[in-house]
């Protein structure tokens, strides 16, 4: 894995700031640590860090073509390379390396901006033809590699992996954007393409951007969607060999390396899938790792070491301590942009533990939204039953009277919390799903914002992400449409991000075998019902998996990566909360009203109500904005 920076002037070919270009280069030390070089012509800088993995001695980049009238600086893996060096070779291109990035700039050169079509990875670069005075920006098709950028007020337009590379350029402002601010607190990340910060973007998953000098710079424009394609009928157990085979191949491919490989082992169902197929297609031991917790709700070690031992792995664990907030500063540096996901403490921690022994794992990561495994399905289509049989005014009028009158029960048993329900049935599908999974929902955040926030604000709510996805969702059903959903902003926006930025801090790559995009493009065309069936999530999947997992790892009740928010808010980290919320922050910056955090802190120390989700986001946007001397 890799890290990339860039300077072009559109306008003209002014002289590039060469220390510049190696100070942004240099912040992201840690996504490569092997190698870094910088490459400058008359108004073009690029730069590169590297974590070699394939073709050690002569990977380095930048990288050209044959007469080095283009050059590619590129983060990720192509993992079909080798195929497309054979066709491009025989269309009379010379290679002059062993590595994927040389494909770019040839492909690029045969087939211009629908190369990205061509490539089956992990993947974020930008190139520049000299010829056609053109820059291009090109990001995978699920997202799982970062590409912020920014066009500057004096014709410039800068780029980087990593938002803190792009803050070395002191012609960019540090504004907050507001909607940012909104979609933040709702989703408990900045979904794409905002950014935190105004006129600062993230290149969408699956889109392009392509600049031409001298001319005005098109929007980015998509290459790829999640299908939702019925796929031809066949029986349950056909399409669960299929399952298999098809995930066992996506493995193979990603086990190309010239250095330490190994897997993440949580013990649940898709690592333990993963590290299944790797096992059965490997020559050595697979190494795998895991961490364990003191306090036994939140630790799966035993059935980590269950799957280690019947796969005879190498495994390592180590115990992590339950109290391990000190991270929270942490991982502000290395989020840069807000981040609320608190599981991105153990996720820093098992990428940390990794590196000590593989400089590539593959993990689990896109089981739940690939095969529908998430428990907010099961409640969304349990809501949706009633919806499809209660006209729309009726339930707004009744169901929602009723969610405004019952009592929000936060330690009570799931049976009795039915406040969110009832909420989420007076909506319609795309604002129940979203009350669903809001960290803090329209009744929490909107009375936090302050009368001069709410007027920047105007009228624009978070769901208007949603919508916007939803209206060019290919799929009907609404199982389907709460997958696409997932897969347009959780998926890219939380779970790669969280994976992401944590093993690039420790210069790590991670690979997702279940996100190779043909497995999800053709899983997404399974019929809803081989996907949720009678309340259980990943049903073809775990039924295919039952030849070769243990049932108890199949069928028990999902843990997650979760930590004791609610108790740490309370015990170790109420001081810092007051301090940080209720002192001479308090506010943040005139966004929020003081005495509704205050009401907020008080109900949580009391115990009157779990408000844990939304003050752990509180702490996370202070400290981010505390880096970004944004406020």
């Amino acid at each position: 894995m890799c890290g990339i920076v860039g300077i072009v002037d559109l306008e003209g070919s002014r002289e590039i700031d060469r220390d510049q270009l190696a100070r942004m280069n240099s912040v992201q030390l840690h996504r490569g640590p092997d190698e870094g070089d910088v490459y400058i012509e008359p108004g073009v800088g690029l730069g590169h860090r590297r974590l070699a993995i394939i073709d050690l001695s002569s990977g380095q980049q930048p990288l050209f073509n044959e007469d080095r009238s283009v050059v590619v600086v590129y983060n990720g893996e192509i993992y079909n390379y080798a195929g497309l060096v054979a066709e491009l070779q025989a269309a009379g291109h010379t290679f002059r390396t062993h590595c994927d990035t040389e494909v770019i700039v040839h492909a690029w050169e045969e087939w211009g901006a629908d190369c990205v079509r061509r490539f089956n990875g992990m993947f974020a670069f930008a190139l520049w033809d000299r010829n056609r005075q053109t820059l291009f920006l090109g990001r995978d098709r699920l997202g799982k590699k970062p590409l912020y950028y920014a066009r500057l007020a004096d014709g410039r337009l800068i780029f980087a992996s990593e938002l803190k590379s792009l803050l070395e350029d002191r012609a960019l402002g540090r504004v907050l954007d507001e909607r940012a601010v909104e979609d933040y607190l709702a989703y408990g990340y900045v979904p794409d393409p905002r950014t935190i910060l105004k006129g600062v973007y993230k290149l969408p998953p699956a889109h392009t951007l392509v600049a031409v000098r001298r001319q005005p710079v098109a929007a980015p424009k998509a290459y790829w969607d999640v299908a939702f394609a019925p796929v031809a009928a066949r029986s349950a157990a056909d399409i669960a060999g299929e399952v298999v085979d098809r995930l066992r191949e996506a493995t193979r491919v990603r086990l190309m390396s010239e250095v330490p490989l190994g897997a993440f082992l949580s013990g649940g169902v898709d690592s333990s899938a993963v590290v299944a197929m790797m096992s059965g297609v490997s020559t050595e031991p697979v190494k795998t790792c895991s961490i364990s917790f003191g306090v036994r709700e939140y630790d799966e070690s035993a059935y980590a070491a269950q799957i280690a031992e019947q796969f005879h792995t190498d495994h390592f664990v180590r115990q992590v301590d339950t109290d391990d907030f000190g991270l929270l500063d942490e991982l502000a540096k290395v989020y840069d942009e807000p981040f609320a996901d608190s599981s991105a403490i153990p996720t820093y921690r098992v990428c940390q533990l990794a590196r000590t022994r593989v400089t590539v794992a593959l993990s689990g990561d896109g089981g739940d939204e690939v095969f529908a495994g998430y428990r907010r399905y099961k409640w969304f289509m349990n809501e949706e039953s009633v919806r499809s049989r209660v006209p729309e005014p009726l339930r707004a009028s009744v169901f929602g009277a009723l969610g405004r009158w019952y009592p929000k029960m936060d330690r009570a048993p799931r049976f009795l919390r039915a406040k969110a329900t009832l909420e989420a049935i007076a909506r319609d599908s795309v604002n129940g799903y979203f009350h669903g999974v809001c960290v803090t929902p329209d009744r929490v955040r909107l009375p936090l914002y302050s009368p001069e926030f709410q007027r920047r604000l105007g009228d624009y709510r978070a769901i208007e992400v949603f919508q916007q996805h939803a209206r060019q969702c290919p799929a009907e059903d609404p199982l389907s449409l709460v997958q696409y959903l997932d897969f347009k902003t959780y998926l890219p926006g939380d779970i790669l991000v969280k994976v992401d930025r944590a093993a690039m801090a420790h210069s790590l790559e991670v690979r997702c075998p279940i996100l190779d995009y043909t497995y999800v493009d053709w899983a997404s065309g399974l019929p809803p019902g081989l996907k949720l069936r009678q309340g259980e999530g990943k049903y073809i999947f775990k039924k295919a998996l039952e030849s070769v997992l243990p049932q108890d790892i199949l069928y028990r009740r999902k843990m997650g990566f979760a930590v004791p928010l609610a108790s740490w808010l309370r015990g170790p980290l109420r001081q810092r909360v007051r301090e940080r919320l209720l002192g001479t922050r308090a506010g943040q910056g005139g966004l929020f009203l003081p005495a509704a955090i205050e009401r907020l802190v008080r109900q949580h120390e009391t115990g009157a109500r779990d408000h844990s989700a939304v003050l752990w986001a509180l702490l996370m946007l202070d400290a981010s904005l505390s880096r970004l001397g944004v406020a």
